[in-house]
C-alpha cells in the first residue's frame, strides 16, 4: 500500500487572511516502509515573510522571491502524490493550505477522507500527554538532532518514522525478523528470495539439446539431472 507523508512551512497561521504555502515536502512508503522517493520544493508566496514564520523556519523573502509559484508546481505536486492516502501531522493545518493553493489554480480540493493525521493518533495512544513532533521522536528514540528549524522534508522524514512507530508497523517488521532468523538457527535453511519474473535463458536452443544429449551419456542417475 502507498502512501505520502507530507508537510509544509507557511507564512502564517491562516489562509484564509491572506498566509501562503512557502514549503512543501513528501516523502513516499510503501508497505509502511520509507522507499526514498521524496518530493521538495520551495515556492515563492508573492507577499513578505513575516517574522514570527522566520524564527520558525527561517525561509526570508529574499531566499524564496527566486523561486517559483505554487502554479508552477501544482502539477508535479499532484502527479506525485497519486491518489495515496496523505499522512499529516495536525493535518487540518496543512491540507488547509493545500486546497487554498489549489483553489487559486482551479483545481479540485484534497477531500478529507484522503487524510491519516498523526496527531489524532498520538492523542489516541498517548492521551494526556504533549504529542508534537519533537516529543513524538524522543518518545520514539528517533533522531531528531538535525530538527533546528522547522523545514519540510525534514518533518515529513521524521513524521514517517514516527508513523511506523505509531501504528505498530516496526513491532510487527521486528517480529517477521525474529521469526525467520530463528527458523534459520533452528533448521539452517535461510529463506530463498525469488525474483517476480524469471530472468530469461541465455542457452540456446542448440546448446540445451547439446546438453540433454550430453547427459543422456552419463548412466542412469547423472547429478546434472538433480539440477
Amino acid at each position: 500500500m502507498r502512501e505520502i507523508v507530507l508537510d509544509t512551512e507557511t507564512t502564517g497561521l491562516d489562509p484564509l487572511r491572506g498566509d501562503r504555502l512557502v514549503e512543501i515536502g513528501c516523502v513516499e512508503i510503501f508497505n509502511r516502509m520509507p522507499t526514498g522517493q521524496t518530493f521538495h520544493r520551495y515556492i515563492n508566496p508573492e507577499r513578505d515573510m513575516p517574522d514570527e514564520a522566520f524564527a520558525v523556519h527561517g525561509l526570508s523573502t529574499q531566499f524564496l522571491s527566486d523561486k517559483p509559484l505554487f502554479a508552477d508546481v501544482a502539477e508535479e505536486f499532484l502527479d506525485f502524490i497519486g491518489d495515496a492516502p496523505l499522512v499529516i501531522h495536525n493535518a487540518s493545518f496543512d491540507i488547509g493550505f493545500i486546497n487554498a493553493e489549489l483553489g487559486r489554480v482551479a483545481r479540485a480540493a484534497i477531500p478529507r477522507d484522503r487524510l491519516v493525521d498523526t496527531l489524532l493518533l498520538a492523542r489516541r495512544k498517548h492521551p494526556g500527554v504533549s504529542n508534537r513532533l519533537d516529543d513524538l521522536c524522543s518518545r520514539y528514540a528517533i533522531d531528531n538532532s538535525r530538527r533546528t528549524k522547522h523545514g519540510a522534508l525534514l518533518d515529513a522524514e521524521l513524521l514517517a518514522e514516527v508513523y511506523i512507530d505509531l501504528i505498530g508497523a516496526r513491532q510487527s517488521q521486528l517480529i517477521l525478523t525474529e521469526t525467520v532468523a530463528a527458523e534459520v538457527e533452528t533448521t539452517g535453511d535461510r529463506p530463498r528470495r525469488q525474483r517476480p519474473v524469471p530472468l530469461a535463458s541465455r542457452l540456446t536452443e542448440a546448446e540445451q539439446a547439446a546438453h540433454r544429449e550430453f547427459v543422456a551419456t552419463l548412466g542412469d542417475q547423472p547429478i546434472w539431472n538433480d539440477y
